[in-house]
């Protein structure tokens, strides 16, 4: 009787995962912003960038924290509001441009807002969660959004690329990881 040797299939499995371990395309890493009280996965190493932007009528700062990983986009966008009311406002601006942007239709959409009152004053937040489909420059498109006020910051947590390149798993740990502290 002769006993089968596993040689060949371990040699093929570590050939195997030196390869993944050399060349991954998710490198997520633990992220944390000096200008706004959050943390994030990011799936590569991101680029930070500031402009004004204008949010129907209102201009403000915001900053934009991003990785790309085959095309799809991951990122936070991040600003503060002179007030709460037009923090709520801006997050509603974010959801509404984003999806023009790609022309999309919206095929899930949840929203909620609460307020808290600690001591004498009251924490206001809304959100926005979307997923959206469309197309840009001919290609089908999808947007994966999280859309949040707290106080006067505001906040778009997204994954934004082509629908066949978007991975269920990577555009759930994303979403799941962002954290305001």
């Amino acid at each position: 009787m002769r006993i089968p040797s596993f040689k060949p299939l371990i040699v093929t499995l570590l050939a195997s995962l030196a390869l993944a371990a050399c060349s991954p395309q998710y490198n997520w890493r633990d992220y944390s912003s000096q200008d706004a009280p959050f943390r994030v996965m990011f799936p590569d190493k991101p680029a930070t960038h500031a402009r004004d932007v204008d949010l129907n009528g209102m201009t403000v700062k915001m900053t934009m924290t991003a990785a790309q990983v085959e095309g799809v986009m991951f990122a936070v966008g991040s600003g503060e509001a002179p007030d709460a009311d037009k923090a709520e406002a801006a997050v509603e601006a974010m959801k509404t441009a984003l999806v023009r942007n790609i022309g999309a239709t919206i095929k899930s959409e949840k929203q909620g807002k609460s307020s808290a009152i600690a001591g004498s004053s009251t924490a206001r937040s809304s959100a926005i969660d979307i997923d959206a489909t469309g197309v840009q420059k001919g290609a089908p498109m999808r947007l994966v959004g999280h859309f949040e006020s707290r106080n006067k910051r505001f906040y778009q947590v997204i994954v934004m690329g082509p629908e066949k390149a978007m991975s269920q798993e990577q555009v759930d740990m994303f979403m799941s990881s962002f954290k305001l502290q």
